[in-house]
């Protein structure tokens, strides 16, 4: 009787402590799963403020460039983009087919251009805000057989000049060499000249034929943009690869 009373405490001691066990663990899931919604919610908060900034970014650029340049748009036949980018479209305006010099009519708006364009994306408010300032050069599908024989190549070389033309355009004039070293750093550091070639054609409603599967108008294809990269755009590009697991 006494080995039978034995027994039962000892299994009873034993299950005691086996459910003591179970108790602890599923003690230490709950705060690992509580530590893991908290994780996900803080990620999220972030990620909310990270998208509002980046939209409030971008509209701010916009409307200052709008502000700024709206009537003088409508006269030079500018499009400024809620992406922001800036093309310069207008056939008469920008560069002969095959060739890379800069034409007058270009060179005057870009002086008066340029300038102003430049004195709002130095401001104090946007200078944190800027990755990179691009500078794009377009081509129509004209094969550029003088640069090579390849023809996409060919106007990757002839669309790269072109854009170099208009940076060292920007870089002679009297604006670029009257600003401080700390700004002429930072515009070194931000501006970049790219040669796209035909990758980029435009329809007759001036959108990406890509986009549209509409035929190309070769002359609103060559252009030149100007288009800001705002460090938020990094940011979301970044957030964008966690999220997809990269």
């Amino acid at each position: 009787m006494s080995l039978t009373k034995k027994g039962s405490k000892s299994e009873e001691s034993n299950w005691v402590s086996f459910s003591d066990i179970m108790t602890g663990l599923m003690v230490i899931f709950m705060f690992i799963a509580i530590s893991y919604i908290l994780e996900v919610q803080k990620k999220q908060g972030e990620r909310d403020e990270l998208f509002e900034e980046f939209q409030a970014t971008k509209e701010s650029l916009y409307n200052s460039l709008d502000s700024a340049f709206r009537e003088d748009f409508n006269k030079w036949k500018v499009e400024l983009d809620k992406d922001l980018s800036i093309k310069f479209t207008n056939p008469d305006v920008l560069f002969a087919s095959g060739q890379t010099e800069i034409r007058p009519y270009f060179r005057e708006i870009l002086d008066e251009f340029l300038p102003v364009y430049f004195e709002i994306v130095l401001q104090d408010r946007y200078r944190d805000k800027i990755s990179e300032i691009r500078i794009e050069g377009h081509t129509d599908q004209v094969p550029a057989y003088n640069f090579d024989t390849d023809p996409y190549i060919g106007n990757i070389k002839l669309s790269q000049l072109r854009s170099a033309q208009v940076l060292k355009y920007f870089r002679n004039m009297d604006f670029f060499h009257s600003l401080p070293e700390e700004s002429v750093q930072l515009i070194q550091f931000w501006l970049t000249a790219n040669g796209l070639s035909y990758g980029r054609t435009l329809d007759d409603n001036k959108n990406l034929t890509s986009e549209t599967g509409l035929p190309v108008n070769n002359e609103f294809s060559r252009r030149v943009e100007f288009r800001i990269v705002t460090t938020s755009d990094k940011l979301v590009e970044r957030v964008i690869q966690e999220l997809s697991g990269r």
